[in-house]
């Protein structure tokens, strides 16, 4: 079964703070973007320990999202990247992409 990206942890954080919850969306939406491209950029380049650095800054907001195992994948290709190994990287650029395409909807 596919994971599908939630705002439970964002909720259980903000809690009646709405305020609070919509500039941490707004956050994910203004960043998230920013750093998926500024990887691509990194693995096209061939600069693999730069683009563990940019799988380090995402992982972070995949596991505010509650995609437990998106961020395991995460946490396994930013340690490859950092051995200049890229075996994960179709696998990752596919969870980003839902990721994408969930965050233009919230």
């Amino acid at each position: 079964m596919k994971e599908v990206p939630n705002l439970k942890y964002l909720d259980e954080l903000a809690g009646n703070d709405e305020i609070f919850r919509k500039k941490f969306i707004g956050i994910l939406k203004e960043e998230f973007p920013r750093e998926v491209h500024q990887y691509v950029g990194n693995i096209k380049a061939s600069c693999f320990k730069e683009a563990s650095l940019d799988v380090h800054k995402i992982k972070h907001k995949i596991n505010v999202l509650g995609l437990n195992g998106t961020h395991q994948l995460a946490v396994v290709h930013e340690a490859e990247l950092r051995k200049g190994e890229n075996f994960h990287h179709d696998e990752f650029m596919m969870a980003l992409k839902g990721i994408e395409s969930y965050l233009k909807t919230i």
